[in-house]
């Protein structure tokens, strides 16, 4: 059965159209239960009815013709109470409803299951039979799980804006379009684009390359080397493009061409012809897909993505072989133009002339990609993840991005896009206004005053973050370097990096963060497999465990200090006083042995992330032992709430609003203020200016983010009073919902002419 339900389904996502899959699905669901009936119900949601879309056993004339009200017969039963309605004698029940245009009197047999995507009724898939029998455990079970696979399909035409009139016989009648379609995923950038949508994908195919022998092994490499060549002057090229991007932006695209050196791919490659006699084509497909496996596998979702910059490369490369590299003409692109693609890669980006790229959507990949890092630095609205979109069919359609919300709204009507360009002049006049508080304090009316920090992981972020008015770093990531190499890197070659950092913010405090692997943050060169990654080896479990790694990386980040003296170190994914005590033993070890190198360097603050509920039950115990504490709001509301906030299935779970989640920020501050010890949070709730509010009211010191929520942040604090935050913070606390927290906050923010910093949440 598993096997006929996967070529059901293959069959029916190839089908031209909707109405070409849904004809396939009736009559493979049909021969596959050997039902005498099968039939599937659309739900036009513009007149609240089920319309029969198709069947196999009941009058063809009935299809389009037919419908039901939302709620009427069996259809609409199964669709009110949202499972299946399994009847030996259908007629008999009393929410039998007969419609004499289908012949379905002859049967008496009715088994129903609803069609559901993201807790919204599509339509009904309907088996009947003329003996009367109830259709046994297994048989629903297959209709349930075949509803599912349909559900995909019928959002995916949802979101081209096709819909079926309610009454269609003849399948002729021209379909109308459905305004204000919304289609999920998640937000990378921020901001409002609206634009026309120019589909790319890569050109070419390194699933389609057969196997085939090298006839001449010299020749394969030599057009092998050739076209990495190719590849390199067009990755540079593509790069050079995007001349908004400062330097170390670029770098990314220095980080592609160098996986093409002979040390890396390109050795492979030139390896595999060699040793195994293969023409050029099959050796890069055999390398590329080994490489993308190996990325797929892994847990971390930074680490994910790059199977998709390895995808590219190696499409890149083997076009350049097939030479049939094409890219669309300038003058082929809309004024407004939204980029989309199953697999929008930072090469692409570069095809789009600067001036006509609005916004970025990918069905695939997620805020850790490359293209989302260069998205951010650019200031494109961009949406990753969008699952549900109908990639193929949506060339030249219009498209609202909200990158904020992370949604796709499909052929706006006027009202949405009136709404949304609304939206997008108040940020531009917003834009000009923050602009102007840069180099002003983050202080309120009545004179409290918070220091604003921002989170960096490349040179990039730190270079940008002095623009935005950054008083310091309050969490450097220090394993994106790690990321970025096919080894650990050298304490000279981390001192160095580290040392950029610290220098460009001096004389502001850096906090850097220890190294943060294991688990769900593997690297290449050090796997980690585990069923559970976010309950396994990862923070300083790794590195209290491998003691070199830890004492190399601490030594490195003195030695960078040197003369700076604005290095703080921070321990991640802490759990006991025990790991506490034992990384500051090694800690003060590895300073000694800096000293005795005869280099002198002061001795760092050193403090703890709190992201786990252990930690924020002992708050009070490692205030007394640390120099500071730093709350990690994203970790510890994934723990708080049993939320992966990557899982697009749960994502609208993880709220750092939930009052659970606000109870244990407010402990945490309130138990390091006992004892002393400043306290900050280097999450994204820090960087939300409704949750900035409420945590400089719950007392604390520092708050670090995205270096574009900077300015927004500092705008609220500096149109607030103390009192009044205290007095909102007090108000939330007794609430019960995330959501009634968020309203809530809102309607405090119009209250004081704030509103609009949230974006279009507020509107």
């Amino acid at each position: 059965m598993l096997n006929v339900l996967r070529n059901i389904v293959q069959e029916v996502n190839s089908a031209p159209d909707l109405d070409g899959a849904l004809r396939l699905l009736v009559q493979r669901v049909q021969e596959a239960m050997q039902t005498e009936v099968c039939s599937v119900y659309v739900l036009n949601e513009d007149e609240r009815r089920f319309v029969l879309r198709a069947t196999e056993g009941l009058n063809q004339e009935a299809v389009g013709n037919v419908s039901l009200k939302s709620s009427e017969g069996l259809v609409g039963l199964v669709a009110v109470r949202e499972e299946p309605i399994n009847l030996d004698d259908a007629a008999s029940h009393p929410k039998y409803r007969y419609l004499s245009e289908t012949g379905e009197e002859r049967y008496n047999s009715f088994l129903g299951v609803p069609i559901i995507h993201h807790k919204r009724i599509l339509g009904v898939l309907v088996v009947q039979q003329s003996a009367r029998r109830k259709f046994d455990e297994s048989e629903e079970a297959f209709m349930v799980t075949m509803s599912a696979q349909v559900a995909a399909v019928l959002a995916h035409a949802e979101a081209t804006g096709l819909v079926l009139e309610a009454s269609d016989p003849t399948h002729k009648q021209r379909s109308k379009i459905k305004q204000d379609v919304v289609v999920h995923g998640a937000a990378a950038s921020p901001g409002i684009a609206i634009g026309t949508v120019v589909v790319l994908s890569p050109t070419a195919d390194l699933y389609d390359v057969p196997d085939r022998d090298a006839k001449n092994v010299a020749e394969e490499v030599k057009r092998f080397q050739a076209a990495i060549e190719g590849a390199r002057a067009q990755i540079k090229q593509v790069g050079e493009t995007l001349s908004d991007l400062r330097p170390e932006e670029q770098a990314l695209f220095d980080v592609y061409i160098r996986m093409l050196d002979d040390d890396a791919l390109g050795n492979e490659v030139i390896r595999r012809i060699e040793d195994n006699q293969q023409w050029a084509q099959g050796a890069l497909r055999d390398v590329i897909l080994e490489y993308v496996a190996h990325f797929d596998r892994m847990d971390d979702p930074y680490l994910r993505e790059r199977a998709t910059d390895i995808k590219d490369l190696g499409a890149r490369v083997l076009a350049h072989l097939q030479d049939t590299i094409e890219l669309l003409p300038e003058n082929n692109f809309p004024d407004q133009t939204i980029l989309v693609s199953e697999e929008l890669t930072p090469s692409m980006l570069g095809e789009v002339p600067e001036s006509k790229l609005v916004g970025l959507v990918s069905a695939k990949g997620s805020a850790n990609s490359h293209v989302a890092i260069l998205a951010r630095a650019m200031g494109i609205p961009t949406l990753m993840g969008a699952v549900d979109l109908p990639v193929k069919q949506m060339d030249g359609v219009e498209l609202v991005v909200d990158g904020y919300r992370g949604r796709l709204y499909t052929h706006p009507s006027p009202q949405v896009r009136q709404q949304f360009q609304a939206i997008v002049e108040e940020e531009q006049a917003l834009v000009e206004g923050l602009e102007a508080i840069k180099d002003l304090p983050a202080e309120t009316k009545d004179g409290h005053r918070l220091q604003l920090c921002v989170n960096t992981g490349l040179i990039t972020d730190a270079l940008r973050s002095l623009d935005r008015g950054a008083e310091g770093v309050g969490l450097y990531r220090t394993e994106v370097p790690f990321m970025m190499k096919e080894r650990f890197p050298s304490e000279s070659e981390q001192t160095q990096i580290y040392k950029k950092q610290l220098a460009t913010f001096a004389p502001q405090p850096v906090t850097m963060r220890t190294l943060d692997i294991g688990g769900d943050k593997a690297l290449t060169y050090f796997p980690i497999e585990e069923d559970n990654p976010f309950l396994g080896w990862r923070g300083i479990r790794v590195t209290l465990d491998h003691p070199e790694i830890f004492l190399l990386q601490v030594r490195a980040m003195m030695k960078a200090s040197v003369g700076l003296d604005n290095l703080k170190i921070m321990l991640p994914m802490i759990t006991s006083v025990a790991e506490v005590e034992e990384a500051q033993h090694l800690i003060y070890r590895a300073y000694q042995e800096v000293l005795e190198e005869g280099i002198d360097v002061k001795m760092p603050k050193v403090g703890v992330m709190i992201e786990v509920p252990a930690a924020v039950y002992q708050a009070r115990t490692i205030a007394k032992i640390v120099d500071f504490i730093s709350v990690g709001s994203n970790d510890l509301t994934q723990y708080l709430l049993a939320v992966d906030r990557n899982n697009p299935r749960v994502a609208e779970l993880y709220d750092s609003f939930h009052p659970s989640v606000l109870a244990a920020m407010k402990y945490v501050a309130d138990a390091a203020h006992e004892e002393n010890c400043p306290v900050s949070v280097c999450g994204e709730m820090a960087g939300n200016p409704a949750g900035a509010l409420l945590l400089m009211a719950m007392g604390y010191d520092m708050l670090s983010m995205n270096a574009t929520n900077l300015p927004r942040v500092k705008s609220v604090i500096r149109s607030a009073e103390l009192e009044f935050a205290q007095n909102l913070l007090e108000e939330v606390m007794t609430l019960d919902s995330a959501q009634i927290v968020t309203s809530t906050i809102e309607l405090a923010l119009n209250k004081i002419g704030q509103g609009r910093i949230l974006g279009p949440v507020a509107s």
